[in-house]
């Protein structure tokens, strides 16, 4: 004869436990064994409770996660209510050219058990800042990033000279004449470093600020520029990888970009050339050498998962 399996009962790897209105719940109670749940209703019927599942962005699995990559807009609808993991990265800013600061990388915002419902959840991808094309001009800020109802806002631009604007994620590089980085906002990124005191023929510039670490400043009458700021890690893609690293700010020989897709920056000849930031990083632009389109900042990511 069958064995009967009390309400407590782990025989045979089987848990047993009331559930509502008189149901009956069995599933695994194996270690390390994926739960397969089984409800049986007081009228006898038996079924399987609905585990979360979504749509949206590229889907891909690691250990126990689902996870949705959103390198480009879209939407994210999940099939229940549910919680779920985000990072949240915006657009770098571009970088100013011949001589500047490098660009402030796109904000940085995570978290874990974020509640969502049974409906198309917005995401938007920022694009990264474009990098000015002539002399003398700065670049521009790179575009926010969006999931449901939260916002990382995007890096800030290099300036040419003087100092860059504040108000975005992580500041863009300060400009010769000892122009000040711009600031940063709390929880997003780092402000960017301060533009050198000399001028012709070097023009040294500020770093981008990072996702963990301010722009480089230029010491004094120093030719050389500053580094862009470090950016932060997080591993929700299955991999650890570094996002949103700040642009090099221009001077003698280049400067770094900060880890993370931040761009090197340039000199004023133009040798070495500056670099824009990384594609889906985040990373701000280098500054500096030399003129032309391109050499903007790295678009934004959309990362999202849950367990499965």
């Amino acid at each position: 004869m069958p064995s009967i399996i009390t309400a407590g009962d782990a025989s045979n790897g089987l848990v047993v436990a009331s559930g509502n209105d008189g149901a009956v719940v069995i599933q695994s109670g194996l270690a390390g064994a994926k739960v397969d749940a089984l409800v049986i209703s007081a009228a006898g019927s038996v079924s399987r409770p609905l585990t979360l599942t979504a749509t949206g962005g590229t889907i891909t699995y690691s250990g126990a996660y689902t996870i949705h990559t959103f390198t480009t807009s879209g939407t994210f609808t999940p099939n229940k209510s549910g919680n779920v993991d985000y990072l949240v990265v915006a657009g770098g800013g571009g970088g100013s050219t011949t001589a500047g600061g490098g660009g402030g990388a796109g904000g940085f915002r995570t978290a874990v058990d974020f509640a969502v419902t049974a409906t198309g959840l917005t995401v938007t991808v920022g694009a990264g800042g474009a990098s000015a094309s002539t002399d003398g001009e700065s670049g521009t800020d790179g575009g926010n990033s969006v999931f449901s109802s939260i916002t990382s806002s995007g890096g800030g631009p290099g300036r040419h000279v003087g100092a860059a604007a504040s108000g975005y994620a992580s500041g863009g590089g300060g400009g010769y004449s000892s122009g000040a980085g711009g600031n940063a906002i709390s929880g997003q990124g780092y402000a960017g470093g301060s533009g050198g005191s000399a001028n012709a023929p070097n023009y040294p510039c500020g770093g981008g600020g990072g996702a963990s670490a301010v722009g480089g400043s230029v010491v004094g009458a120093s030719t050389s520029g500053g580094n862009g700021g470090a950016g932060a890690v997080n591993s929700y893609s299955g991999s650890s990888v570094t996002y949103a690293g700040g642009g090099g700010g221009s001077g003698v020989g280049g400067t770094l970009g900060g880890a993370g897709g931040g761009g090197a920056g340039g000199s004023v000849g133009g040798s070495p050339a500056r670099v824009s930031g990384t594609v889906n990083t985040g990373g701000g632009a280098g500054g500096g050498g030399p003129t032309g389109s391109g050499f903007g900042g790295g678009s934004g990511i959309v990362i999202i998962r849950y367990l499965t």
